[in-house]
């Protein structure tokens, strides 16, 4: 009688092998969680840490070969959800909806999603605009249209009209200041455009006197300074306060400090979003993201990660000459 089930132990997973490798030919693929060649999707706003991340998984998995194609939110998900026969990772502002769960359960596809980091969204303005700390409450006011000249924010000011510039029209950054600022109500400041890139919208509000832009916080990281403190001098970033009069000890930038202990208001979950039956290379290389390496690389992109034991120590600097 052992003979007999061990015997058929045998030919059930010999059979569950055929079926794995019947699969796998029909899909045509043979990547494995390090090595392969693969396609994922990405919000264009998180490329520069995107990159960064690829960078480092290939150069310690010299078999793994990704190629990111970067676009916006919206459609990174929809060709995760449309196209299962080459897309099975997408980065994203947001986990998966719950209809768009079912609807991938239903095609016989597993959906599985965990957060990667926290993500400030940074206000931009000209380096000639005099006003640099603003309240969540004015925020609201320019992107609804209430305030559409930056006297109706500042008094006195000559910067004439507000000219609010985006990334792009179906953008995560978009969704999240409708959704979690305008709560579901549409921007409707009279003066918008809505460029390509993030790189565009800086190139706009450097170039704009009246602008305000919004991009991710990892786009104004100056590389040279390992210790994510400085911006890019191209732009002003705006301080930004939840009080409706912003004063100084009350006004924050986008430092993952100020993220993390909760005083900057305006931040966003960075998601890695899969549909990879086979946990093959899609799955490898989002969860290296992850991994301690991978959130070491988001740390230093000026990013919060989202796992890691983070110490905030407060230093008080005088200068050798006092």
């Amino acid at each position: 009688m052992k003979n007999i089930l061990h015997i058929g132990f045998i030919f059930f997973a010999v059979a569950a092998c055929f079926v794995s490798c019947a699969e796998e030919n029909k899909s045509g693929r043979t990547d494995t969680k390090t090595s392969g060649y693969i396609a994922f999707a990405a919000d264009e706003s998180f490329s520069p840490v995107i990159d960064e991340e690829v960078q480092v998984f290939e150069a310690t998995r010299p078999d793994a070969h990704l190629t990111a194609v970067y676009t916006n939110e919206l459609d990174a998900i929809n060709r995760l959800m449309n196209d299962s026969d080459s897309i099975w990772l997408a980065f994203a502002a947001r986990d998966f909806k719950e209809k768009e769960r079912e609807y991938l359960k239903k095609t016989n596809r597993i959906p599985i999603s965990f957060p990667i980091a926290y993500d400030g969204l940074a206000l931009i303005v000209n380096n000639s605009n005099p006003d640099s700390m603003i309240s969540v409450k004015d925020v609201k006011r320019i992107f609804s249209g209430e305030a559409t000249k930056w006297k109706d924010v500042f008094p006195g000011s000559r910067m004439g009209d507000i000219e609010v510039v985006f990334d792009n029209p179906k953008s995560s950054t978009v969704h999240w200041v409708v959704d979690s600022l305008l709560g579901g109500k549409p921007i409707n400041s009279p003066n918008i455009q809505a460029v390509k890139t993030s790189e565009e919208v800086i190139k706009c509000v450097e170039n704009t006197p009246n602008a305000i832009g919004v991009v991710g916080s990892n786009w104004l990281n100056d590389k040279r300074d390992t210790t994510n403190i400085t911006y890019k001098k191209n732009v002003t970033v705006m301080s930004i306060s939840n009080a409706d009069k912003p004063e100084f000890n009350s006004s924050y930038q986008p430092y993952q400090a100020y993220i993390q202990m909760g005083l900057y208001p305006l931040y966003r979950t960075v998601w890695a979003l899969l549909n990879d039956p086979r946990h093959g290379l899609p799955w490898g290389f989002a969860h290296f993201v992850v991994s301690p390496i991978g959130q070491k690389i988001i740390l230093k992109s000026a990013l919060l990660p989202y796992r890691g034991d983070i110490q905030i120590i407060d230093m008080n600097i005088h200068d050798e000459d006092e």
